[in-house]
Order: structure tokens, then sequence, then C-alpha cells
């Protein structure tokens, strides 16, 4: 049994290690994906279909995603996640044909799908206030991390021989079995167990277990007030309603404006984008490895500065870092002054990771009320997801079709936006309770 003072960080940290398979998964194809395209012939249309098919099912599964969170519970959710994981990785590695290879790729994208709604969800709901931020965003960082260690592989295995892709594809499994093995140590999260199950003892014994320090009177008083606000009377029970527009759109923009930034296309089509400057292909894929690490640098700096700053301050270094990146980027490619892209890259990137990369699964984790948590991660995880794989299945055409300053120019307009966004809709969260977050938006 894991001791009380201990219990917070080992719950929040196993249910996290679902992003690591998250970032692992969506970008190890990157290193895969040119073998794959010259092996079976695949043409521009297909080769993007063949890449994207992992985000279709993390649409389907972001989708779902609230079904069987809220029906069979957050830690039951995350342990079927990770057999999903283990079953896309041996499939994807195996595949003799790239039907079978979308297939596979297409398992474990509903895996990642559903983990973007289950696991942010179950770390919100475990944590006190003031360090809800940091451990929610602990998703983030096992994102990122995964992200890396899929750059480094790539990296270790390429140039092995004709089949070094499916070693690629395959070594997943290892940190798959891991995470599944690891789920069986979790408890159910408390305000399922109150607000869903009405079990009330046992979401009393699991907050004993993540917040020690507080009294049984106090722990007590919390289970009853999110009893109470779980029988409240809605003047609505649909989830699409004026009463819940507030939170519904900061889910849906903050979602659309992550990925219209071009994060997804810029990670994984990493080296190609690298290999246009000039490099050589083996050099753009350790020019990958500077990505995962810049990315996991500037996650830890935003965990640790989010319930410091609060979130509308990172989104704000994030939106300007985002803008003059993607503006010198999209320059340096209209001039011809290749040798500051991955330069601007890394900007980029570090930008995305210290602001909406660090945010955005935190924000939507706890701007719900608690019977409408579930639908609300899965609405924010579905636009996410949705636009990731649009943008990744047309930007193989993109770079065919359009000069590339064009593509970096169109994302940093889409960034001034979201700007503006920030400036005018956004709320701070920072260092209220889910319950009291809950009351401040309905009367907003």
């Amino acid at each position: 049994m894991t001791k009380p003072g201990n219990a917070l960080l080992h719950f929040s940290l196993v249910a996290s290690l679902g992003g690591f398979l998250f970032g692992f998964d969506t970008v190890v194809i990157s290193g895969a994906e040119q073998s794959i395209q010259k092996i079976w012939s695949l043409s521009s249309a297909s080769h993007g279909l063949a890449m994207s098919m992992a985000l279709w099912g993390t649409v389907l599964g972001s989708l779902m995603g609230y079904w069987p969170t809220d029906r069979y519970g957050r830690r039951n959710t995350l342990l079927g996640i990770g057999i999903l994981y283990v079953v896309s990785a041996i499939g994807s590695a195996l595949a003799m044909d790239p039907v079978t290879f979308m297939v596979a790729r297409f398992i474990g994208g509903v895996g990642v799908g559903i983990s973007t709604v289950a696991a942010p969800l179950y770390i919100s709901e475990i944590a006190p206030a003031d360090k809800r931020g940091r451990l929610t965003g602990l998703f983030q960082f096992n994102i990122v991390g995964g992200i890396l260690i899929a750059y480094i592989s790539n990296a270790l295995i390429g140039g092995t021989g004709a089949d070094d892709w499916r070693w690629m594809m395959g070594v997943e499994v290892f940190p798959a079995l891991l995470f599944t093995a690891l789920c069986f140590t979790l408890p159910e999260s408390p305000r399922w167990l109150a607000g869903k199950r009405g079990d009330r003892a046992g979401a009393l014994r699991t907050f004993q277990l993540t917040q020690p320090g507080l009294s049984r009177e106090e722990l007590e008083a919390k289970v009853d007030e999110i009893s109470a606000l779980a029988h409240t009377p809605l003047l609505t029970s649909k989830f699409f309603s004026r009463q819940l527009l507030s939170p519904i759109s900061l889910a849906f923009l903050v979602a659309f404006f992550n990925q219209l930034s071009g994060i997804n296309a810029i990670l994984y089509f990493a080296p190609r984008i690298f290999e246009m400057t000039g490099l050589g292909a083996h050099t753009a894929l350790f020019q990958s490895i500077g990505i995962g690490v810049i990315n996991l640098i500037f996650t830890f700096l935003g965990i640790r500065l989010i319930d410091r700053l609060g979130r509308r301050t990172l989104l704000y270094l994030g939106c300007f870092g985002y803008i003059a990146s993607l503006s010198i980027c999209s320059w340096a490619f209209f001039s011809e002054n290749y040798k500051i892209v991955p330069l601007c890259i890394f900007a980029f990137i570090a930008a995305h990771a210290i602001g909406q990369g660090t945010v955005i699964w935190v924000l939507i984790s706890e701007i719900f009320p608690n019977r409408y948590r579930a639908a609300g991660q899965t609405l924010g995880s579905f636009t996410h997801w949705f636009f990731a794989a649009a943008l990744t299945m047309v930007f193989p055409l993109m770079v065919a079709n359009i000069r590339p300053g064009f593509i970096f120019l169109f994302f940093c307009f889409m960034m001034i936006l979201q700007l503006l966004w920030v400036i005018f809709k956004v709320p701070e969260t920072k260092g209220l309770s889910l319950e009291e977050i809950e009351k401040n938006l309905e009367r907003s």
C-alpha cells in the first residue's frame, strides 16, 4: 500500500504515464514515415492517410472517451488504454501491408484519444487546488518525455537495416506493458465515487490518501460539497446549453488554437522539414532530438510556473513566442536563409511547451462541473484531435503544393487570433477548487 504522504504524487505519475505513451505513439512514426512511403510506394494522398491514421483513431477515442470514463470509472478506463497501446505496438511492427499497418495505428490512436480524456481528468480530481496545475501538467510533461524518447529511439534504430522501421514501431510495447501493470495500483477518483456512484466512504478513503494534511472533518465537508453539487437541479440536463456556454467555448478554442499553431504537423514531419533546409536525412533525425529536449525542458519550466503565475500568463508567453518564431521562420523560407530555420523551430517548440502545451490539458480538466467533466474533457480532446488529424493528413499535400513560407505565415496569423482570445475571454483558474471554478463560470 502506498503511504499517504507519497500517494498523491504516485497516483498522478502513474496516470500521467498515459501521456508518455501518447507522446511516444504519435511521434515515433516520424522516423519511419519515409521508409513506409517507399516500401509500399504510397502516393502523397495515401501517405498522408497512413500517417494520420493514428490521429483519426484519437478522434474516435476522444469522442467516445467520456463513456467508459463515466460508466466504468477513471481507473478502469486507464487500464483499458494500456491494453490498446500494447495491441497497437505489436500490430504496427508486424504489419505486412499498409491496410494492416493503418488498422494497428488506428487502435493505438483510440488509446491516445481516450487517455486525453481520462488521465488529466483523473489527476485534476485527486489533486488539491494549490497543486492541481503542476500535477495535471505531469500529463503534458510525460507527453513530451515520450516524444523525446521516440526521437532518440528513432535516431538509434535508424539505419540499422531494411526493417529498422519495424523496430521503431515495436519498442512501444515495453512502456505500454509497464503502464498497464501500474494502473492496478491506482484507486478510483473520489469525485467519480461521490458524484457518480454515491460512494461517500470510498471517496473519503481516496481523499485521505491524496490529501493527508486535511482533517477528517475537512475531508467530509469536501465530500459533502461534491455530493451536493452533483445533485443540484440544473436549468437544463443537456450538455450543449447556454448554461455551459462559457466552459464549452473555452474547451473548444483552447484545443482549436493549440493545433492551428502547427505543432503536430511540425512534430510529425520534423525530419522532413529539416531536410528541406539542406540537412541530410540522418542529421535531420538527430536535429529532431533537439526538438524533444527543448520540449521537455520548457514543459518542465511551465509546470513549475503554472500554479505560481497562472494559466493566462503562460498562454501570453506562448502566444508571443509563437508569433515571433513563426513569422521569422516564414521570412527565412521566403528569403532562403535556411540556416536559421532550425533555430526558429526550436524557439517555436519552446513557446508551445511553456504556454499552450502546459496549459491545455489543465484548463480543459478544471472548467466543467463535476457531472459534465468527462463530457467536457471529451469535447476538448475531440476538438484537439480532429484538427490534429486533419492537419497531419493534408500537410504532405500542403508541402508539395504551397511554399513553406506561406504555411508558416498562416500558422502565425492563427496565433495572432489566439492572442486576442486570451486577452478578452480566458479567465484565471489558479488556486481555485474545482467547485469554486464551477460556481464562477456559472455566473460568467
